[in-house]
C-alpha cells in the first residue's frame, strides 16, 4: 500500500456494519477486477470510493452489496457471511431506472408491491419521502414528465421505502448539471441522516467525495490504496464547498489520487 503523510488514518471501529476482508475478485481467470480489498463501514456513515474510470469501483460496490461474489476474502454483513443482496439494502445506479407505466407513487412504492399488499402506512411513508425530496405536487405524474434530476429523486425515494439499513450508490448524480447535483446531494445527505442509513457511494468526483464522504477510500488498479477521514463539520452545508477548510481536503484526495495513477 503507498503511504502519504497527508493522508489521516482511520480510527479503529469496535462494531461494523459491513466488513469486506482481504476479498479479490476476477471476470476472467487472468485479470484480477479486485485484488485484496479491506474495507470496513460502521452504523450511519457515509463511505465514498473513488477512482478513475475502470478501476473497479462498481465492481467493488456489487461485491459489497451481494451482487457479486468474491473469490477470495469474505464479506461480511450484520456479522455473518453476505452471500445475496438483503432485503435492508438499498440500490440507486447511474440511471434512475424508473417504469414509465407506473406514477411517481407507484414507482416508490415499487419494492413493497412485489412482495405484498400495500398499506395505508406504506402510502404515507411514500408521500413523507417524495414531500422531503421536493416532489408533493408530482406525486400522480409519470416519469416521462420528469426531469432527470426529478427522477434521481424519485429514484432515491423507492431506494428509501423499505427502511434500509445501507444504500448502495453507483454515481447516481454524474449524468446531472451542477447547480442539481449540489441539491440532490445536500438533499441526500440531509434525509439519511435523519433515517441513521449507511451509504456507500460510488464517484469520480472530488468535490462531491469531499462533501458527501466521512470517509473516502482512493481505489486505482482493483486496490483501495488510501482511506481518508474527511473532517469537516456535520451536518454539511453548501457554503463549506467555497471554505478553505474543503479546499484543504479536496487537495488531499487529489493528490492521494495522483499518486497511485
Amino acid at each position: 500500500m503507498n503511504s502519504d503523510s497527508s493522508i489521516t488514518p482511520i480510527e479503529s471501529k469496535a462494531q461494523y456494519l459491513l466488513r469486506l476482508q482481504n476479498v479479490s475478485f476476477s471476470y476472467q481467470e487472468d485479470v484480477e477486477t479486485l485484488h485484496s480489498i479491506n474495507l470496513d463501514l460502521a452504523p450511519g456513515e457515509f463511505h465514498c470510493l473513488i477512482g478513475r474510470s475502470g478501476c473497479g469501483k462498481t465492481s467493488l460496490l456489487k461485491l459489497a452489496a451481494g451482487l457479486l461474489s468474491a473469490q477470495q476474502g469474505e464479506v461480511v454483513w450484520n456479522n455473518q457471511p453476505l452471500i445475496t443482496p438483503q432485503s435492508d439494502m438499498g440500490f440507486v445506479f447511474q440511471r434512475p431506472t424508473l417504469l414509465e407505466w407506473l406514477d411517481v407513487l407507484d414507482n416508490v412504492l415499487l419494492p413493497i408491491a412485489l412482495h405484498r399488499r400495500i398499506e395505508a402506512s406504506d402510502l404515507h411513508k411514500a408521500k413523507e419521502l417524495l414531500q422531503r425530496m421536493g416532489l408533493a405536487l408530482k406525486f400522480h405524474g409519470k416519469p416521462t414528465e420528469l426531469s432527470g434530476g426529478q427522477q434521481s429523486r424519485v429514484a432515491i425515494a423507492r431506494a428509501l421505502i423499505t427502511s434500509p439499513r445501507i444504500l448502495f450508490m453507483d454515481e447516481p448524480f454524474a449524468s446531472l448539471d451542477a447547480i442539481t447535483r449540489e441539491e440532490l446531494q445536500h438533499d441526500l445527505m440531509a434525509i439519511c441522516a435523519e433515517h441513521k442509513t449507511s451509504i456507500l457511494f460510488v464517484t469520480h468526483d472530488i468535490g462531491e467525495a469531499v462533501y458527501l464522504g466521512k470517509q473516502v477510500s482512493v481505489m486505482a488498479q482493483g486496490k483501495i490504496h488510501h482511506t481518508l477521514a474527511i473532517d469537516l463539520p456535520q451536518p454539511r452545508q453548501n457554503s463549506m464547498r467555497h471554505s478553505p477548510e474543503f479546499n484543504h481536503f479536496s487537495s488531499k484526495l487529489r493528490h492521494a489520487m495522483e499518486v497511485v495513477a
